[in-house]
Order: structure tokens, then sequence, then C-alpha cells
């Protein structure tokens, strides 16, 4: 299954203002709404949370990197993809 890491640290230490706080606020929370509708899951495990998907390829229509580990990760990869143009 696809995941990535979720950690907040910091999601507004470089806003200088309330406004600016509350802004990167809600473009945060329209992300994980957005997530969430297309099928993201949080799944918890001891002190982390991962954002996961089963489906790899809405994970990589997103663009993210799974941090899956690298032998599930090339069992992923299609014929088609292994073919290099040299």
């Amino acid at each position: 299954m696809s995941f990535f890491t979720w950690k907040d640290h910091g999601l507004t230490s470089d806003c200088s203002s309330l406004d600016a706080m509350a802004s990167r606020f809600e473009e945060t929370a329209n992300l994980m709404k957005k997530l969430s509708q297309k099928g993201f899951k949080l799944k918890k495990k001891e002190k982390n949370q991962f954002i996961i998907h089963s489906d790899p390829k809405v994970f990589d229509q997103w663009g993210f990197i799974s941090e899956e580990l690298p032998f599930k990760q090339l069992c992923l990869i299609t014929d088609d993809e292994l073919m290099l143009d040299v």
C-alpha cells in the first residue's frame, strides 16, 4: 500500500500574521478534504501518522512519493516503464 508520513512540524512557523496562519490552516484543511474524497486514509502507528491509499495509481497521480520498501515499489513498475530509449 502506498503511503507517506505526515509530519506537522511548524506548519505556520514562517507566517508573519494571524491572517497568514489562518490562510495556511485553511489551505491544509482543503487539501486534507480533497485527499479524503479521493480515498486517502489516515493510519496511525505508534506516534506516526501515515497518509495511505490502496491504489498506487491514484497515489502517483497526486505526485506523492511512496515510502514503501523499495522491493514493493519495484513490483509496481510496468513493463512499459522498464524499456529505456537508448
